[in-house]
């Protein structure tokens, strides 16, 4: 049975190997450590159940759990939530995803930058494996004003909406993203660097 001070003591390098050895039984614990107010024991839970997303399915029951945290008023939970959903998109057979996006892409609205980042970062995951529904999310991050945001925010997120595009592209397009493209490499926003390393992208 997993400790807390066997959680504690996984070197952050190690995360991927432990994921791998942790008991199925553990779960259930891992899984209520998430909502700790210690941030080192939740942040340890959290990269735990990550890991293990990469390679087993049985973190997948915990959705409703994590779907739960996308409304909690602590912003963390939020991003707790929103990303877990993202790491199990994978494992998805009841489409379950499908049911709530309309709730995830609300976080792209979130009052904190950086949970409004996650959000679109996690896109990119969830773009790999849901074809069905590239065009509601490509029409959602596209919506964002970036003008409306911090300026020291408004390349980051730029670049992260990009990102999305770029995979979404792959499998189709539309004169709309095609827009939105062309519009952000011929602006300002973006410096040459950026410019670039989106063409590389694309």
């Amino acid at each position: 049975m997993i400790t807390i001070e066997m959680l504690m003591s996984i070197e952050s390098d190690a995360f991927q190997e432990a994921s791998k050895n942790i008991d199925k039984n553990d779960l259930n614990q891992i899984v209520e450590w998430l909502s700790e107010k210690n941030d080192k024991i939740r942040y340890q839970s959290f990269l735990l159940l990550q890991n293990r997303s990469i390679f087993f399915d049985d973190v997948y029951p915990y959705w409703n759990t994590f779907y739960n945290k996308l409304k909690s008023e602590n912003s963390y939970q939020r991003s707790i939530g929103l990303i877990l959903i993202a790491d199990n998109v994978k494992w998805d057979i009841d489409n379950k995803f499908d049911a709530i996006i309309d709730e995830y892409l609300l976080l792209l609205n979130d009052e904190k930058p950086i949970t409004v980042r996650q959000c679109i970062q996690s896109l990119c995951k969830i773009a790999h494996y849901k074809n069905q529904l590239h065009y509601k999310i490509a029409n959602k991050i596209m919506a964002i004003n970036i003008l409306d945001l911090k300026e020291t925010m408004r390349k980051l997120i730029l670049l992260d909406i990009l990102g999305v595009l770029a995979i979404i592209r792959k499998h189709e397009t539309t004169d709309e993203i095609e827009g939105y493209i062309y519009n952000a490499l011929s602006g300002e926003i973006l410096d040459k660097k950026a410019k670039k390393y989106v063409e590389t992208m694309l």
